[in-house]
This record gives structure tokens, sequence and C-alpha cells, in this order.
């Protein structure tokens, strides 16, 4: 199965330090939707850098091909609720520390 990375920027770089009540919510639904990935056997790994300035996260994720993961990626709440803003990226992981290297 191919791998593959989206990162995320917010959309509203301000949400980091003052996130309204929506994108409290939409970030609570995408977080969950991350879990789930996870424990479907889907996600690999995510997070995200830990700034308020310039932060950033990354998803990686396994995929059959490109229209595969970017639907996951759209089904993900906080790009389909607008907040985050995504770029989908082919990916392998070279080295891991419990063995995902592919």
């Amino acid at each position: 199965m191919a791998q593959w990375l989206y990162r995320i920027v917010p959309s509203r770089p301000e949400m980091v330090a003052d996130a309204t009540d929506d994108e409290q919510r939409i970030v609570a639904d995408h977080f969950a939707y991350l879990v789930d990935l996870r424990d479907r056997g889907i996600l690999i790994l995510a997070g995200r850098t830990q700034e308020d300035e310039g932060t950033f996260g990354v998803t990686i994720f396994e995929a059959d091909d490109e229209q595969a993961a970017r639907a996951v990626m759209a089904a993900d709440p906080g790009i389909s609720g607008g907040v985050f803003l995504a770029t989908l990226h082919p990916y392998r992981v070279a080295v891991a520390r419990d063995g995902l290297a592919g």
C-alpha cells in the first residue's frame, strides 16, 4: 500500500491562539477523525509543530492511490470545515523506530 502525507496549516493563523467556538469544535472533530483512521489501520502518524506562529501539521497514512488519498484528506473535518488548508504529497517512511519503514 502506498504512503501519503498531507500537510495542514490554519486557514486563519490567529486561530492557534484565539480559536472561535466553531473552530474548536471542528478541531475536535479533526482529532477524532485522525483517531478513527488510526483505529482502522490507515493512519501511520499525525501531529503538529508546537509553535503558535507558523505552525503546521502532518498526517502520514496509507491509501491505494492518489484518488483514495485525496478522499482521506478531503474527509478530514478540519479541511472540509475550512479550518485548515492542506496539500497532499506522495510519501514513504524510510526510517522508523518501530518498523514502519516501507
